[in-house]
């Protein structure tokens, strides 16, 4: 879930209502993620130069690095799927999927794709 909330904040939530907006979780609970991201240096908080009341939120280069190590495991249990079923069946699967989806990329960030994901 950090990551999903790394990734949200990247793509543009800066506070703690929008990051629970995009997460479709309570504003107390994307606050909860926000303090742990903060504690283990992945995001920073950082006072909004148009209005000094408002803390901004950015993913740090320790955050982003977190997240690329996320991708490069991704990328490393999709080539053991193809090692195990092939590629043409991995291509078969990967268009299957993309199927039921559509045509748009699955955005983890989007209201409802971490909700979908606890159930």
């Amino acid at each position: 879930m950090h990551d999903f909330a790394m990734r949200a904040i990247a793509a543009g939530a800066d506070s703690a209502s929008e990051l629970g907006r995009r997460m479709s979780v309570s504003k107390q609970a994307a606050a909860k993620t926000i303090a742990i991201l903060v504690e283990r240096g992945y995001v920073d908080r950082e006072t909004d130069p148009d209005d000094a009341r408002r803390k901004r939120l950015d993913v740090t280069p320790l955050g982003f690095e977190v997240m690329r190590a996320g991708e490069a495991l991704f990328e490393d249990l999709r080539e053991s799927f193809e090692r195990e079923i092939g590629a043409s069946e991995l291509a078969a699967l990967e268009a299957a999927l993309k199927t039921l989806v559509g045509d748009s990329a699955v955005r983890i960030e989007a209201p409802g794709w971490v909700a979908q994901e606890l159930d």
